[in-house]
C-alpha cells in the first residue's frame, strides 16, 4: 500500500491549493482516506476524512467552509481543495488510508494504518 501526496507549495494568505493523494499498488475504492497535518512543534491533527463511497465526510472546525475533500475512484485519487488559506494552515500535510472504516464520523490519526509521505504547505501573511 503506497500513497503519494502532492500539491503543496507556497501561497499567500487568502489563496488556494489543491492537494492530491494518489494510490499505487492497490485501489482506493475500499478505503477511507484522511488528510492530516502537522505544524512545527505541534501534534499531527485530522483535517478532513472521507469514506470509501464518499458518502460521509468529516472536517475539523478550523477548516470547515474553506476546505473540501473529494475523491475520484476512477483516478485512484483523493483531493483536498483548500481555499481562503491562512498562515495557521501552514503545515506538512499527509494522507492516510484505512479499509475498516465504513462511515466517517471522526478523523483521528490512530484510526488509519497506511500513510503517505507529507507535502509541505506554507501560507505567507
Amino acid at each position: 500500500v503506497q500513497l503519494q501526496a502532492s500539491g503543496g507549495g507556497l501561497v499567500q494568505a487568502g489563496g488556494s491549493l489543491r492537494l492530491s493523494c494518489a494510490a499505487s499498488g492497490f485501489t482506493l475504492d475500499y478505503y477511507a482516506i484522511g488528510w492530516f497535518r502537522q505544524a512545527p512543534g505541534k501534534e499531527r491533527e485530522g483535517v478532513s476524512c472521507i469514506s470509501s463511497s464518499g458518502g460521509s465526510t468529516y472536517y475539523a472546525d478550523s477548516v470547515k467552509g474553506r476546505f473540501t475533500i473529494s475523491r475520484d475512484n476512477a483516478k485512484n485519487t483523493v483531493y483536498l481543495q483548500m481555499n481562503s488559506l491562512k498562515p495557521e494552515d501552514t503545515a506538512v500535510y499527509y494522507c492516510a488510508a484505512e479499509n475498516t472504516i465504513v462511515v466517517v464520523t471522526t478523523c483521528r490519526r490512530n484510526e488509519y494504518d497506511y500513510w503517505g509521505q507529507g507535502t509541505l504547505d506554507t501560507v505567507s501573511s
